[in-house]
């Protein structure tokens, strides 16, 4: 799942980027509220983590521009501390969810995973489809009990399948959530990852859309 950054601080959006990438997500940056806007809008990325401190066009300005938009994507603010003022702003603005800097990174990525379990409509952290069944927080998948040993780029198109399972995936829309930006996969490289999950996991459980894309049946 893709994930975009909105953080000036370099350092900061480092740390972020690393744990967000050690977490198995796909991580793309901006350092300034237009750029932010921007690649909001075009790159339809699954979730962002904003910054409400931001050169250009402050971070709350982004948020309500999305929402008076029209767009659902799931937002977590980062504030400074003890302003809560910010804090009821970036919710009533349609923040999802907010984080106070200093924050632990544990804390960030069970937030993240939180909202979107929240979006995808799942309660729990766990997604089970009949004997498959995915371990989000642990980032593992079992059929009928057993682990099945999947790499982490088949993990992360089997999660973003899962996400929205009974829903048809576009090649194109599924390898943009589970490629890195800077890597531009071969024109069947979709087709190879989804041919190895169905080894995996049965041939059965990803059904092929002809010339629509792929569905994973809830």
């Amino acid at each position: 799942m893709r994930i975009l950054v909105v953080e000036d601080e370099a350092a900061i959006a480092a740390a972020i980027a690393k744990a967000l990438a050690g977490a198995g997500y796909v991580v793309d940056h901006a350092d300034d509220g237009e750029d932010a806007w921007f690649r909001a809008d075009t790159d339809e990325p699954d979730a962002m983590i904003l910054d409400l401190g931001l050169p250009r066009l402050d971070g709350l300005s982004v948020l309500r521009r999305l929402r008076a938009g029209g767009s659902r994507l799931p937002v977590i603010v980062l504030t400074a501390r003890g302003n809560w003022m910010e804090r009821v702003e970036g919710i009533d603005a349609g923040a999802d969810d907010y984080i106070p800097k200093p924050f632990q990174m544990e804390e960030l990525l069970a937030r993240l995973a939180g909202v979107l379990r929240r979006t995808g409509g799942h309660a729990a952290s766990t997604i089970s489809l009949g004997d498959l069944v995915l371990e989000l927080r642990r980032r593992s998948v079992t059929i009928a009990g057993q682990p099945v040993d999947l790499s982490a780029l088949e993990f992360r198109a089997l999660r973003y399948l899962a996400h929205h399972r009974g829903r048809v995936v576009s090649q194109g829309e599924l390898s943009s959530h589970v490629y890195e930006t800077d890597r531009e996969p071969d024109s069947n490289a979709v087709e190879v990852l989804v041919a190895r999950l169905r080894r995996k996991i049965g041939a059965e459980t990803i059904v092929t859309r002809r010339g629509q894309g792929y569905l994973l049946e809830g």
